[in-house]
């Protein structure tokens, strides 16, 4: 079964964007690949304890389990030792990337105050797009009673696009808000 955004890539986006970049083979038109989801917790450092929260809100966010990321090496002036939990990190792929990525663009987007649409200038030269987010509360799947602390977060969308103009074309199709400058 697909959902609702993976149905509007097949039957519009993609025949758009194979007509728009002027592509002969159908498999060279851009698609997502996957969507990582990551929180750092710079604080656990120092208490153990504040991993469980953001876990919790993490997997609530995406829907799977997350994986706890580790420092790879110690930093004296950060207080980190090498294999010391510091944050924790999702892999999005297939239909829950789908399912995912049209609720971020229909609903926690525009719970995000005084928003006026996302940078165009997030691209990392390769067709990757990564938004930063100050807070886990315009996410609705998190109840703002047991938020203890404000947590960002990054959401790096990869795509499989060769240039940042044809992975702009891609979320653009799919409803990606972005600003107007």
């Amino acid at each position: 079964m697909q959902t609702r955004l993976h149905e509007k890539y097949v039957k519009e986006v993609a025949p758009a964007l194979k007509k728009e970049l002027e592509l002969k083979n159908f498999m060279a038109v851009p698609r997502l690949h996957k969507i990582v989801i990551n929180m750092g917790v710079g604080d656990a450092t120092q208490n153990a304890k504040l991993m469980d929260p953001a876990m919790n809100e993490l997997g609530q966010i995406a829907g799977q389990r997350p994986v706890v990321t580790k420092a790879k090496k110690s930093i004296a002036a950060f207080k980190v030792r090498e294999g010391m939990a510091i944050g924790a990190m999702v892999t999005l792929r297939g239909e829950k990337m789908y399912e995912f990525l049209d609720r971020f663009i229909s609903v926690t987007l525009p719970r995000v105050r005084d928003f006026k649409g996302v940078s165009t200038k997030s691209f990392d030269g390769r067709g990757n797009y990564t938004i930063g987010l100050k807070d886990q509360l315009i996410f609705p799947e998190i109840d703002y009673a047991k938020v203890d602390k404000m947590k960002g977060m990054n959401v790096t969308i990869v795509t499989t696009a060769t240039s940042d103009n044809e992975a702009r074309a891609l979320l653009k199709g799919l409803g990606m808000p972005f600003r107007t400058q």
